[in-house]
């Protein structure tokens, strides 16, 4: 997308050398006062008094000229205005000395993280579900965030925006809560919560994660980009059920994960059963009909399948009649 962002292009003079330049003028404004004041007292003309108003002015010049100065840190910047039109971003870390008639405001452009709190969405199959997402991102284009997005209404105190940093970045803050939350619902409107029968094979909210996340990321950086700010990560860290079906769904994978388990203990009854009836076969250990092997394979089912121990039964007879 096309930024209207560029670099300061008006003078910069080093800080610390217009701060000697400031306390020179303010010291030889000081001793011009004294001396137009002297001259005043002894001799009454006008040469003190022009004298007096000369460093009247220089005191204005001066003060306007302390005005001048700003320091910025590492990922900090100020954004310079001229009397309302944009002048530029200047970056650099360091002291400095500006005109300043100046507009400048700071902002940061570290890395912020938020912590959204889970919102109630309808999920593809319209189950409701609880999801929240951490979302770490910065400021990427000064000019959009400034000029192109209405922070004043955003902020708590709109009075503290033009001056304040912090309540600049609380209201960009704001503005990135209201979007991720959009952004959230709609992704999460388009998948399931979970995959009911296992064998649809499509994505789902629990089982890709990784594609979520990129689903995510990509819508954010849709509705952010107005505002000059960039995603650098955004990852779900909250998923499950609302409370007013949590209870039924609990037991609707209880019951899937018992089915599962069945499953799995019936395949391996049967296989050993039939791994028995091979082996008393092959070893010639013992003959049996078709009857004693019914009445067989389904003793050891039942010994094998059963959820309490079974309680053994001693034939004293014998198997041929």
């Amino acid at each position: 997308m096309e930024t209207k962002e560029f670099e300061f292009r008006g003078s910069v003079m080093n800080g610390f050398l217009m701060l000697f330049v400031n306390f020179a003028v303010l010291v030889l404004t000081v001793v011009g006062i004294v001396e137009s004041i002297i001259m005043l007292d002894a001799t009454g003309g006008n040469e003190g008094g022009w004298l007096l108003g000369l460093c009247g002015v220089m005191i204005i010049v001066n003060i306007i000229m302390w005005c001048g100065h700003m320091q910025l840190e590492p990922n900090e910047a100020r954004v310079a205005t001229w009397f309302g039109k944009y002048a530029g971003t200047f970056a650099q870390t360091g002291f400095f000395w500006i005109n300043p008639f100046y507009g400048t405001k700071k902002v940061s452009l570290r890395a912020r993280n938020l912590d959204a709190e889970p919102i109630k969405v309808n999920d593809k199959t319209g189950n409701p579900v609880m999801i929240g997402l951490v979302l770490v991102w910065k400021l990427k284009d000064t000019y959009k965030a400034l000029f192109e997005v209405d922070t004043q209404t955003m902020a708590s105190n709109p009075n503290a925006v033009g001056s304040d940093t912090k309540g600049l970045m609380n209201a960009l803050e704001n503005f990135v809560r209201v979007q991720s939350d959009a952004a959230l619902r709609q992704v999460a409107g388009q998948y399931a919560y979970d995959d009911e029968d296992s064998k649809s094979g499509e994505p789902t909210l629990r089982s890709s994660a990784d594609e979520i996340n990129e689903q995510l990321e990509q819508k954010l950086d849709e509705r952010l980009a107005l505002a000059g700010i960039e995603v650098v990560e955004a990852r779900i860290n909250y998923l499950a059920y609302a409370p007013e079906i949590a209870a039924v769904m609990l037991r609707r994978q209880q019951a899937s994960a018992i089915i599962t388990a069945r499953e799995k203990i019936v395949e391996g009854a049967v296989s050993m059963v039939k791994m028995a009836l091979d082996k008393l076969s092959s070893e010639e250990i013992v003959e049996l009909d078709d009857d004693k092997k019914a009445a067989m394979v389904s003793n050891l089912l039942v010994v094998l399948c059963g959820d309490d121990n079974a309680q053994p039964v001693v034939n004293t007879g014998t198997l041929n009649h």
